[in-house]
């Protein structure tokens, strides 16, 4: 599965499921957890239901309720028997969480992407995926609810950029995906209107090594897609990297276009060729 792009649909408005499926993203996360108020989630669970029932364009991931809630029952009952292409598990701490999500889905889950990073415990876990890693569509975090949970007044700078403790948990987010071997999804950009901010905060997500994005709006969906995708010229490079070593067996280093290349810039080549022809 494709996870370049993964865009929010609130569960309780079913008019936008659509847009949403047009929009272009590669999965959208159906959310049943914190764009819907408690009295809505019945027929929020009941409209996503009836949406994955129906003839699905897009893979589509459910957003349950947190495990230490009496929500997330409910949610899986409602939604599982259509068969959603994943679930996504707010507040997750570890591999713990993972296994307890599973349990609560009779046995039987589809693929799971955690946020990883809402609570202080949730920090001290990240090295557990690595135990579950066969169970996980990716791993992703967020920068709004740690904040709140260890009465931070903000995770972001005046200029919007992370403060300290939160480029702490995303670094470590990143590193537990690629130590499980699932993708890494870098978190939202808030601020809809900075279509210039978006484009910097995707080119920085895919420099550090994040495969994909989550995404508020529809509009959000073509720079991430874009962003997110090897260019010509990166493939380009790929390819004369891997031949260059194809060309010399047993070469351990290589001159390329002026630069020395070595092993890491070959298994490098490679992951981005694998993501560009996925």
């Amino acid at each position: 599965m494709k996870l370049r792009s993964l865009l929010f649909v609130p569960g309780d408005r079913p008019e936008r499921f659509p847009k949403a499926a047009a929009s272009g993203a590669d999965a959208l996360i159906l959310d049943l957890e914190d764009s819907v108020a408690l009295e809505k989630k019945p027929e929020a669970r009941l409209a996503i239901a009836e949406w994955l029932a129906g003839e699905r364009q897009v893979p589509c991931f459910v957003r349950v309720n947190p495990l230490d809630g009496a929500e997330t029952l409910a949610d899986l009952a409602a939604v599982l028997e259509a068969k959603p292409d994943g679930i996504m598990l707010p507040k997750a701490e570890g591999a713990a969480s993972v296994r307890a999500l599973i349990e609560l889905a009779g046995g039987a889950c589809p693929p799971i992407l955690p946020i990883a990073s809402e609570t202080a415990a949730a920090v001290f876990e990240l090295s557990t995926y690595r135990e579950v890693a066969g169970h996980l569509a990716g791993l992703t975090w967020g920068a709004e609810d740690l904040p709140a949970a260890i009465g931070a007044a903000t995770s972001r700078n005046p200029d919007g950029s992370y403060t300290a403790p939160y480029e702490t948990v995303r670094s470590l987010v990143l590193f537990a995906a690629h130590a499980a071997g699932v993708p890494a999804i870098e978190t939202v950009y808030p601020n809809i209107a900075d279509t210039d901010g978006l484009d910097g905060y995707v080119a920085r997500g895919s420099r550090d090594g994040f495969t994909g994005m989550m995404a508020i709006h529809p509009n959000q969906v073509t720079p991430i897609n874009t962003g997110f995708s090897p260019s010509d010229a990166q493939i380009a490079h790929a390819r004369a990297v891997v031949q260059a070593f194809a060309d010399n067996p047993g070469a351990g280093a290589l001159k390329l276009d002026g630069k020395m290349i070595d092993q890491p810039h070959l298994k490098q080549a490679r992951a981005l060729l694998a993501r560009a022809e996925g």
